[in-house]
């Protein structure tokens, strides 16, 4: 029995987002071949992420000086306490499945701001004196991602930093198995766009076979 942690990144619907529809595909397949396993979704545009600013560099600041946590401000207290939890619940799922859209050439801000609050050291990496280390060896993710152009290959395939970004991430955390699915060209030639979703929905349920 495996704990799927399912996170979206996306203001729009399934309906009108071609990264969510494939999404809920392999989640539907997925679900399909292993109902013992337990799908937790954090949709990023309606939780509360808070960002890495003053009040939260302060309460960490407080908390390793030795102050309770009661000591701390409202506000950091809010935060700190609230990236806790982002922490904890992602280090304790077994698979991550990550779905964004690409835009300006990487994802929605909210999607940095989460992997900040995954990654903290002790929990998802570790320094050594050989370097950082990562914790999460028992995990596998895999990332869902529309680009409305091509980036796979081409002039552009150096410019995507999106999901080259969330590998790099999940690298650094040490998990062994990351995977990409990306449903490329919908804008580019809006012709072929109801063909491209429809190849994308079969790549994600042979994905989801695997996972």
């Amino acid at each position: 029995m495996a704990n799927v942690l399912y996170i979206t990144a996306h203001p729009l619907t399934a309906e009108q987002s071609f990264s969510l529809a494939t999404g809920e595909a392999f989640l539907n397949e997925y679900k399909t071949h292993h109902p013992e396993d337990t799908v937790e979704h954090i949709d990023l545009f309606k939780e509360e992420i808070p960002y890495i600013d003053a009040d939260v560099f302060s309460g960490w600041g407080k908390l390793g000086q030795g102050e309770s946590f009661d000591n701390l401000t409202e506000a950091e207290q809010k935060k700190v306490g609230r990236l806790a939890e982002l922490n904890e619940q992602f280090i304790q799922a077994d698979k991550y499945v990550f779905v964004t859209p690409l835009w300006n050439l990487g994802f929605p801000p909210v999607v940095k701001a989460y992997l900040d609050a995954t990654a903290v050291a002790g929990k998802s990496f570790k320094y050594t004196e050989e370097g950082p280390v990562g914790l999460l060896t028992d995990k596998k993710a895999v990332h869902i991602q529309a680009r409305g152009g091509f980036y796979s290959e081409g002039p552009a395939a150096d410019l995507e930093m999106g999901d080259r970004y969330i590998r790099q991430m999940m690298g650094f955390f040490g998990v062994p198995s990351y995977e990409t699915l990306s449903i490329e060209g919908h804008n580019a030639e809006p012709e072929k766009a109801d063909a491209i979703k429809q190849a994308a929905t079969e790549k994600a349920k042979e994905l989801a076979l695997s996972f």
